[in-house]
């Protein structure tokens, strides 16, 4: 390089040559260049070495650098990638599981295993998305249950049985002829005239206990649930003083009367004293429980009436407290009760003998009620669940698919019995949303809802159902227009509504929370509307059990007309239970207000003094209400849980995203995607 600058300074032309030098090794062909690795190693380190220290150093500092920063870079695209790929197969995974039909809630307890799931579409359902609620936040994702203050929490310890064998010693306290009682509690006289689970064995899950060290604080109690924990208090001490251990209380006559002699109100009320936070009372009747409930009894028990009510019960307190002696209670139960399922159609037998294992219908026919066969769902599939055992929920599935494709229906509307030997409906041509059909409905969108929303049938069942209301039931009064659910016999309307039918406007704001369609909120809004009237139209503030509708505008009438027939109140939860589902998903507090004026009522018509509440004969007459001495085991079971529910804020308080009701207020988990 030299020469060559030299050249072209002194003007000289320029050439174009390279100059070589060869030592006396390569000259005489000795040790030269041969491509080989040896070679080009020591040519590599001869360079290496030729470089000055300072060069060295630089380029050993550039490779660390560049080192350090692939590393770097290697981690957060891998990090992304990941992300990416995990989005891509969860977003495969629910579509595969749930085509077109999106969950607007996630579910929070494993679901059985499927063996041949049907995930058919239903484009015609269209899921909208739930309600806001200003008012209210999402709980932490295992299942916990509060008590609503601390001073009020239960410590029970459920790891082992010994812990709760030392809880205090409870006290002990007329077996009378049952009338025949058809449907919750209600005196009828006899009328003449999904896919099924896989064999895989599913894993016992224990509930998480109350007390856990990350769980948040409590909404602080308020003084409307403190009146429900009074009530119940007096309730329960009538049931205590006069009636232990026994079905229900008589408060007047200060003794009580047996059903099926199982200590119905008892069992009925323990998840109740779970949620309110009465240790001791809770501590009392489990002991109860463990020393004094026997099933192994010559009794015949109403299948429907015991599983809602006993295995209905024992199930949600088992999830609540984690106690593993409400489960063993609930297999015994559920054990006993699968001897209603031996008939030739695999419709179930209304009344099932729990000690000798017979079934038998009622005495007067063979036919079955339609909401009582499809009405025990929840509760089977549960235990299923729980226990492994699938055949609990074989035998309930296989009484929906019948139901699903029989004939008989009304644009989705069933008839109100069904007969045990042939499998068919029977005196068709009656639909009600009231006795003997009303939970059937409520009971698709449930199992809809706790199996995870992937069990199409149902939802497809459930949506016609609603749409047959709209189309044959809705009516509207005079002089208030007040939208109700009357009654279709033969083609004829009555202007017919059972308080019981006060379910469906909870239900269908349950539907809507849930992705259904937002006219369901709509006529929800509007027939709790007419259940509040049912009561504020009665001269004691307090429904009776049915109510006719005044279609026609006559002066000096009122929209509700009571007969003198159907003017008794049984202290029903179903008006308190849609309000609680509607304030729960709305926050209007008119709906609180509400519940509190019919709180009110009950302590003003029907509290007896020495304890307990009485059901009444007559809501229009507030000076002699004429006490009928008898409190159902719902009033502590269902009503006065809604009541304590509905005037709280803490959506955390049995929270509807991650449970759902029976048909007797007790809360079951909702399954998620195994």
């Amino acid at each position: 390089m030299y020469s060559g600058a030299a050249a072209a300074a002194a003007g000289s032309p320029r050439r174009d040559f390279i100059s070589v030098t060869l030592g006396p090794e390569e000259a005489a062909g000795i040790g030269g260049y041969n491509n080989s690795k040896a070679w080009r190693r020591r040519s590599c380190w001869r360079k290496w070495k030729q470089l000055s220290r300072l060069q060295r150093s630089v380029i050993l500092f550039l490779f660390a650098f560049l080192a350090v920063s692939g590393v770097i870079s290697f981690t957060g695209m891998g990090e992304t990638w990941k992300s990416i790929t995990n989005k891509s197969l969860d977003d495969q995974r629910t579509e595969q599981e749930i085509p077109r039909l999106k969950l607007a809630n996630p579910a929070v307890l494993p679901a059985p295993q499927k063996a041949d799931a049907n995930h058919g579409d239903y484009p015609e359902f269209s899921l909208q998305k739930p309600p806001k609620q200003p008012h209210v936040r999402r709980g932490p994702s295992n299942l916990q249950i509060k008590a609503p203050r601390r001073d009020m929490r239960l410590k029970t310890q459920h790891d082992t049985m010994r812990a709760v064998e030392e809880l205090v010693e409870a006290d002990k306290v007329e077996k009378t002829e049952k009338s025949i009682i058809s449907w919750r509690g209600a005196v009828i006289e006899p009328d003449q005239s999904t896919e099924p689970p896989s064999s895989k064995i599913m894993e016992l899950e224990k509930p998480s206990s109350v007390e856990t060290e990350d769980q948040k604080e409590p909404v602080p109690i308020n003084e409307r649930q403190l009146a429900v924990i009074e009530a119940f208090r007096h309730a329960w001490k009538g049931y205590k003083d006069f009636a232990w251990g026994h079905d229900e209380l008589k408060p007047l006559s200060k003794s009580y009367s047996e059903w099926f002699g199982l200590g119905l109100t008892l069992i009925d009320a323990l998840d109740t004293m779970w949620i309110l936070g009465l240790k001791e009372e809770f501590e009392e009747a489990r002991k109860w429980i463990a020393n004094d409930l026997v099933f192994d009894k010559n009794v015949d028990v109403n299948l429907f009436e015991s599983t809602i009510r006993i295995l209905g019960g024992l199930l949600s307190t088992y999830h609540l407290s984690g106690d593993s002696l409400f489960l063993e209670k609930a297999k015994d139960i559920g054990n006993r009760l699968m001897p209603a399922f031996r008939t030739p159609s695999k419709i179930p037998y209304s009344d099932v003998n729990i000690g000798r294992g017979t079934a038998h219908p009622p005495r007067w026919t063979s036919d079955s009620t339609v909401a009582e066969v499809t009405s025990i769902q929840l509760e089977f599939r549960e235990l299923s669940r729980l226990t492994g055992d699938e055949k609990f929920r074989k035998a309930v599935d296989e009484v929906m698919k019948h139901v699903h494709i029989l004939s008989g229906k009304n644009d989705g509307l069933v008839p109100m019995f069904i007969n045990t030997n042939s499998g068919q409906f029977t005196h068709l041509g009656v639909y009600t949303l009231g006795a003997r059909a009303d939970s059937y409905y409520e009971y698709l969108l449930k199992q809809w809802i706790q199996g995870g929303k992937k069990e199409n049938e149902l939802l497809e069942d459930y949506m016609r159902a609603i749409e047959g209301v709209k189309k044959h039931l809705l009516q509207r009064s005079e002089p208030k227009k007040l939208t109700f659910v009357g009654e279709l016999a033969h083609g004829h309307f009555s202007a017919k509504m059972d308080h019981l039918v006060c379910f469906l406007p909870g239900t269908l704001a349950l539907g809507a929370h849930n992705g259904l369609a937002a006219d369901h909120m709509k006529l929800a809004e509007t027939l709790i509307e007419t259940c509040y009237q049912m009561y504020a139209q009665a001269e004691t503030g307090l429904s009776p059990e049915i109510v006719h509708f005044n279609l026609h505008a006559q002066k000096g009438h009122k929209d509700v007309e009571i007969k003198p027939a159907d003017r008794h109140n049984l202290l029903r939860p179903e008006t308190v239970e849609s309000l609680f589902y509607m304030y729960r998903f709305t926050g209007d507090k008119k709906y609180q207000d509400w519940g509190w004026e019919i709180l009110q009522n009950f302590n003003r018509y029907t509290r007896v003094p020495t304890g307990g509440y009485t059901s009444i004969n007559n809501v229009q007459n507030p000076s002699n209400p004429e006490p009928r001495d008898k409190m159902e085991s719902f009033f502590l079971g269902e009503t006065l849980k809604y009541m304590f529910l509905l005037f709280s804020d803490d959506i955390d308080l049995i929270n509807l995203d991650k449970y759902v009701f029976n048909t007797e207020a007790h809360p079951l988990p909702i399954w998620v995607p195994s």
